[in-house]
Parts: C-alpha cells; structure tokens; sequence
C-alpha cells in the first residue's frame, strides 16, 4: 500500500484481535464508498496523511485486549511528516504540533512531567492508550478534508466494541468532535473525561487544568491496575 492510489486490494494493516472484530466493517458500503473517495484522491495527485500503511496503527499497536484508555482525536495532522497514525503523536525528531505543546504543558502543570524531548507518544500505546482519532486521513494542508467519507462510522465501531466488550476502561474525549463518539459510552461501566480541545484555539476554555492524567491514573489504581507512565523521556 503506497501514495499510488492502489488501495483497494491490500489487507488493513492492525493487529489480529481487532481483525476479527473489524473484518465485517471492510466490506460494508460505507467503506467502500471511503475507499474509492480515497483512490480518488490519490489519481487527483493529492497528498495524504498519514500515509496508507499507517492508517491503522493506532490499532496495530495495542491490541484489543489490552486497552486500558482511549484518548480520543478529531483527524491526523495535516503538515508534512507529522501524523503517523497515532492522534496527537509525531515521530521522533518532529517538531511539536501546537496541540501536543499543550497536552505537554498540562502534563507538566497535572503531574510535574517536563516537556518531552520526542514527541512519539508510542510509549503511551504499549501501555494501553489507544490514541485514536475520530478521522484517520487527511488532505495536506486541509484539515477536515476527509471528514464526512465513512472514517467516522468506522471508529464509532471501534468505541462500541470497547465500550460493550470492556470492562472500566478510560475515555479521554478533548472537545465537542471528540465528545460526540461518547455518546454510546455507558458511564457506569467506563470513566469519560471530557474537556475542550488541546488546540491553541480552545485550550485556555478547560483543557488547560483539567488534570486529566492523575484522573486516569487514579481510576486505573482504583480499579487495580497500574498508572500510566506518562514520562515519555524515562528509560
């Protein structure tokens, strides 16, 4: 799978235990209607991210089983060599989005974390977040271009999966696009943090001293299980 447009006839690269649960998905309308908007693109010239081995890397890094926390974004970024597949995440040697400049800050502010050298939130995958954004491509320099073409439907199968199958798991929902995945979230089963958006935009409206990283540890302690080390630099 590549930028030549041919994406209609390789296999979805993500982990074997939400194959099984997704495969059915793969061959509804509402993807196949994606899949040609998106060779389209791809035989207009139009560049797109992440790029199509990673669309589904979110999924291939933590397998289903071992979700722990959902944190929950609206589509990859639109600059070159930043999104791979992870929502909020860049590469090793990236410069940091605006958006990740200040889940670094809260980090700091909530658990006296300085800012990370890297911006790969990689780390935080092998622990159990599934960093997912609600969209999983985008134009370049065109945010939201790919909103509205079946991703959403797709990722809404995803939370539902989680959501029925799982037991005590964290949803992190950071602004309004976000918050409209948690609406099938039975809150007696799951903890939903919900604040604005980390963007330069909204962040100063709630995001900004939401603490939402001692709130995920201490559900996760109380429910048995172990914090998230969110120190991204620590050895």
């Amino acid at each position: 799978m590549d930028q030549s447009g041919d994406v209609s006839r390789v296999e979805p690269n993500l982990h074997a235990s939400w194959k099984s649960r997704l495969i059915r998905e793969f061959e509804a309308p509402y993807m196949h209607a994606l899949r040609s908007f998106l060779v389209g693109q791809f035989k207009q010239g139009k560049v797109i991210y992440p790029k199509p081995s990673e669309w589904f890397a979110a999924l291939d890094a933590v397998p289903f089983d071992a979700v722990r926390v959902v944190i929950i974004g609206q589509d990859p970024y639109h600059g070159e060599g930043q999104a791979h597949g992870l929502s909020f995440s860049v590469r090793p040697g990236v410069a940091r989005p605006p958006s990740l400049v200040n889940i670094f800050k809260e980090l700091y502010s909530d658990l006296g974390i300085p800012p990370s050298k890297t911006g790969s939130l990689l780390s935080w995958a092998h622990q159990g977040v599934l960093l997912l954004n609600s969209v999983l491509t985008v134009e370049s320099g065109r945010p939201a271009s790919h909103q509205g073409k079946g991703w959403e439907v797709f990722t809404d199968r995803i939370i539902e999966r989680l959501a029925s199958e799982k037991e005590g798991l964290v949803f992190v929902l950071w602004g309004s696009y976000a918050q409209k995945k948690g609406a099938f979230i039975d809150r007696k089963r799951h903890f939903v943090i919900e604040s604005a958006h980390p963007s330069p935009l909204s962040a100063h409206r709630g995001f900004l001293g939401s603490r939402p990283f001692s709130r995920i540890n201490k559900w996760l302690e109380e429910k048995g299980s172990s914090p998230i080390n969110w120190a991204l630099d620590a050895p």
